[in-house]
């Protein structure tokens, strides 16, 4: 990565690494973004197609000329970097297998493309498949308009249950689970296998050239393979089901990664943490609260990040509730109770920069 955006790449990977190892640290990893005041040089082109919504999606220049909009009039400080996701949707490997999706203006659903549980089994690798082609096709544009000057994010493939929900939808997966759990399992392996197929190609697409690689949307960065996991179709599940179905999955792929963080959604999904803890490979955990409840920085968690800092995993912590004052009492509150090893806090773009300034060197 050159230095167009921050001049400090080798520090901020350094940092990073230090996070996933859980190595002693004096500070916690922070990432703060801030308004600068400055103009935005960059053109986006085709404005006029904005109500188009699949346009939004898949047209890579104006995709790309956005986030260099906002990285030419925001600042990065601490350990924030910047990057660029060019997703479709939440779970593309749904698409890669042979879904449809709907594009929505904020978001992007998939089309129930099965009806029973044994057609998982006919779930296969093509290289022809429409969607695997186009988005790769997105990835190589995206990294060829980005000229180093920041990362393109290895987009939201996603794994295990999640993508049969979306192919089958959630009550009638949750039924097969019940009716023909040996089809459940049997696609299981198939969505296993192909996700390597996918991730793969996606990484030799995006990875730098010292073989750092970026996972969409959660801002995490680290040498070698890098992603996110999750299980959202969790909360529909027993624990016993989730050790079942879920677990084995979650370790094919943190043994596959160099680095991995679990995505944990919600408070439904809390009586898992005991599984997810006992994945040696998992290296950290995101928690987000849920709509309605307290920020990650709340008190109300420390249940959750006890149990991550007795497995030896790193935390992922975001700040959303009040304001700068409060997000800096909570996180001096979280370091005194956990110690800034492995913990890595996410706050709001600052729109003062003054403030996101201090808020840099609280630890310092």
């Amino acid at each position: 990565m050159n230095n167009t955006y921050i001049k400090n790449w080798e520090s901020v990977k350094g940092r990073f690494e230090q996070w996933w190892d859980r190595q002693m640290c004096n500070k916690p990893l922070m990432h703060i973004v801030a308004s600068n005041g400055k103009t935005a040089t960059t053109q986006i082109p085709n404005e006029s197609d904005t109500e188009n919504a699949q346009d939004k999606y898949v047209n890579v220049q104006r995709i790309i000329a956005g986030y260099r909009n906002f990285f030419e009039t925001h600042s990065f400080l601490a350990d924030a970097f910047p990057v660029a996701s060019i997703d479709l949707g939440a779970g593309s490997m749904a698409l890669y297998l042979g879904g449809e999706p709907i594009f929505k203006p904020d978001t992007v659903w998939y089309k129930e493309k099965f009806s029973n549980a044994d057609e998982f089994r006919l779930l296969s690798f093509d290289e022809n498949n429409y969607w695997w082609k186009t988005h790769q096709s997105m990835m190589k544009e995206a990294r060829e308009l980005a000229k180093g000057d920041f990362f393109v994010a290895i987009p939201d493939i996603i794994e295990n249950l999640d993508i049969l929900s979306a192919l089958r939808g959630p009550q009638n997966l949750c039924y097969d689970i019940m009716d023909n759990p040996q089809a459940v399992h049997d696609g299981l392996k198939i969505i296993d296998d192909n996700y390597f197929n996918y991730y793969d190609r996606c990484y030799e697409l995006l990875s730098d050239d010292d073989s750092s690689s970026v996972y969409t949307y959660y801002q995490i960065l680290g040498k070698g393979k890098v992603a996110k996991l999750q299980c959202d179709f969790n909360v529909c599940i027993s624990q016993e089901t989730f050790r079942e179905y879920v677990i084995p999955s979650l370790t094919k792929q943190c043994r596959y990664l160099d680095r991995s963080i679990f995505h944990l959604d919600g408070p439904d999904a809390i009586r898992h943490i005991p599984a997810l803890m006992e994945i040696n490979e998992l290296n950290a955990l995101q928690w987000t609260p849920g709509w309605g409840n307290p920020d990650g920085g709340s008190a109300n968690w420390y249940h959750i990040y006890d149990q991550v800092k007795d497995a030896g995993k790193g935390f992922w912590i975001s700040f959303e509730d009040s304001g700068p004052k409060d997000w800096a009492e909570n996180a001096k509150k979280l370091v005194k109770r956990y110690g800034a090893t492995g913990m890595y806090f996410i706050f709001p773009v600052f729109k003062n920069l003054n403030e996101a300034q201090e808020m840099a060197a609280l630890f310092d």
